[in-house]
C-alpha cells in the first residue's frame, strides 16, 4: 500500500511538472521566434534556417524555466493533497512525513542529474549548431531586406534603399552600394526591380540603370537595361562566431587549464587575463543545478502544515517566498561570480549550507536518527 501512495503522489507531481515546464517553455518559445522572425527576415535568412535556429534553442529555454516549474508544481501538488485531505489517508497508513520529504529529497538528485546534462551538454551543444546554421547559410532570402523609403545595411558591405513598391511587386528607384574592405565601391540606380527565381535562390533583377565602379582609383561608369544581382554568400551582420555559451563544457574547463598551467594551445574565447566569463559560465553550468533539489526540499515542507493551523496561510506564504527568493539567488549569484578563489567558493556553498541547514532543523523537529524510506 504504501508503494502505491508514493507512485501515486510522485506521478501526480510529475504530469503537473511536464505540463507546466513545457507549457511555459511553450508560450516563451512562441515569443521568441516570432523576435527571430523579425530578425531573420531583416538579416536575409531563408525560412528552413529560421525554423531550425528556433526548435534549436528550446532547450535553453527548458533549462530556464525548470526551477520555477519544479518548486511551483510540487508545491501546488502538495497543497491540493493537503486541501482534499489526501495527506490524512498517508498518515493513516503508518508513513512519516519525514519519510516523505527524503522521498522527494532523493528523487530530486534525478532532476539535478537531468538538469546538469541539460546545461552541461545539450544546451551548449544545441547552441553551437543554431550558430552553425547561421554560419553555412547563406543570405539568399533577402526580399524583406528592401523596404520603401528606408536604407538597410544588414548585410555586410552591402546598402539597398527603393522609394516605394508597385501593385506588381516591382520596386521603384532602386539604389545598391557594395563595399569591400580594400575600399572598392559599386554604386547601382535602377529605375525598378523586381525579384525572380533562379535555381534555389531568389535574384534582384534590375531595369533601365547605371553602376558606378572604383577600382584602384579608377571609376567606370556603364548604362545596362536589365542586370542580374544576387547576395550569394555575402555575410550578414548577424554574428556568427561561437560564443563563450556556445563553448563545451570539456573547452570551458581547458581554458582553465590553459589559464593556470600556462599551456600554450590555443582556445577560441579563452581570455587569460580576465577568466571571469569563463568561470561565470561553468558556475551556472554546474552550481547552479544544485539549487533544485533545494527547491525541492522546500516545497516537500508543505505536507508538514495542516489546514487546520490558524497560520495555515501564513506558512505558505512563507514557504512560497522562500522558494522564490533562492530562485532569484540562484541567477543573481551568477553576477557576483569573480576572478577570486574565496568569492566562488563562499557562492558554491550556498546551497549546501542552505539544504544543511533546512535538514537539520527538520530532524531536530522529528527528532529521527534514521532516515530510510520503507517501501
Amino acid at each position: 500500500m504504501k508503494k502505491i501512495i508514493y507512485r501515486k503522489l510522485l506521478s501526480d507531481c510529475l504530469i503537473f511538472f511536464l505540463i507546466s515546464l513545457f507549457g511555459i517553455s511553450a508560450i516563451i518559445w512562441v515569443f521568441q521566434a516570432v523576435n527571430f522572425l523579425d530578425i531573420m527576415i531583416e538579416d536575409g535568412r531563408n525560412y528552413n534556417v529560421y525554423i531550425k535556429y528556433t526548435l534549436l534553442n528550446f532547450p535553453k529555454i527548458i533549462s530556464k524555466v525548470l526551477p520555477f516549474c519544479i518548486f511551483f508544481s510540487f508545491s501546488y501538488v502538495f497543497i491540493k493533497y493537503e486541501m482534499n485531505n489526501e495527506l490524512i489517508i498517508f498518515w493513516n497508513h503508518g508513513i512519516e512525513k519525514i519519510n516523505v520529504i527524503n522521498f522527494f529529497f532523493l528523487f530530486s538528485l534525478l532532476i539535478f542529474l537531468i538538469q546538469s546534462f541539460l546545461l552541461t551538454i545539450v544546451v551548449p551543444k544545441s547552441q553551437e549548431i543554431a550558430r552553425s546554421q547561421l554560419r553555412s547559410s547563406d543570405v539568399d532570402y533577402f526580399e524583406g531586406l528592401i523596404k520603401s523609403k528606408k536604407f538597410n545595411d544588414t548585410v555586410k558591405g552591402l546598402t539597398i534603399y527603393a522609394d516605394d513598391k508597385n501593385s506588381k511587386n516591382e520596386f521603384i528607384n532602386i539604389y545598391i552600394k557594395k563595399t569591400s574592405p580594400n575600399n572598392k565601391f559599386q554604386i547601382t540606380f535602377a529605375k525598378k526591380g523586381v525579384f525572380e527565381k533562379k535555381g534555389n535562390t531568389k535574384i534582384l533583377v534590375l531595369y533601365d540603370g547605371q553602376t558606378l565602379s572604383s577600382n584602384k582609383g579608377k571609376i567606370t561608369n556603364f548604362y545596362f537595361s536589365k542586370s542580374d544581382f544576387g547576395l550569394g554568400n555575402m555575410d550578414s551582420h548577424l554574428i556568427v562566431h561561437r560564443k563563450l555559451q556556445e563553448q563545451s563544457t570539456r573547452g570551458l574547463v581547458d581554458c582553465l587549464e590553459k589559464i593556470y598551467f600556462n599551456q600554450s594551445k590555443k582556445i577560441l574565447n579563452c581570455d587569460p587575463k580576465n577568466p571571469r566569463n569563463v568561470y561565470r559560465e561553468l558556475f551556472e553550468r554546474i552550481i547552479t543545478p544544485l539549487y533544485l533539489p533545494l527547491l525541492i526540499l522546500i516545497a516537500s515542507i508543505n505536507i508538514l502544515i495542516s489546514k487546520e493551523n490558524i497560520k495555515y496561510l501564513r506558512y505558505r506564504f512563507v514557504i512560497f517566498t522562500l522558494g522564490l527568493f533562492i530562485i532569484i539567488v540562484s541567477e543573481s549569484s551568477l553576477g557576483y561570480v569573480d576572478n577570486s578563489l574565496m568569492m566562488n567558493i563562499f557562492l558554491i556553498s550556498i546551497p549546501f549550507v542552505i539544504i544543511l541547514s533546512i535538514y537539520l532543523t527538520l530532524i531536530y523537529k522529528f527528532k529521527f536518527k534514521e532516515f530510510k524510506i520503507k517501501l
